[in-house]
């Protein structure tokens, strides 16, 4: 698969990216309720030719006490 020149956001970073159990579409987009066979930025960037719109970064770990 070619990677498209048009920088999309990275959807593991995102709050809305899951892994699914389904062995036939492995990734998924919970604000754009859809499962995908490739990563979901792909997808969207394929159908729509734009950057995903509805990427939310995650919040950085917060490490926690070390006992």
């Amino acid at each position: 698969m070619e990677v498209p020149s048009v920088t999309a956001p990275d959807c593991r970073r995102c709050v809305h990216y899951y892994i699914t159990h389904d062995a036939s579409f492995l990734y998924g987009c919970r604000s754009l309720n859809f499962k995908s066979r490739q990563l979901p930025m792909y997808a969207v960037l394929e159908a729509s030719g734009e950057a995903c719109l509805a990427f939310t970064p995650k919040k950085p770990a917060v490490p926690g006490p070390r006992t």
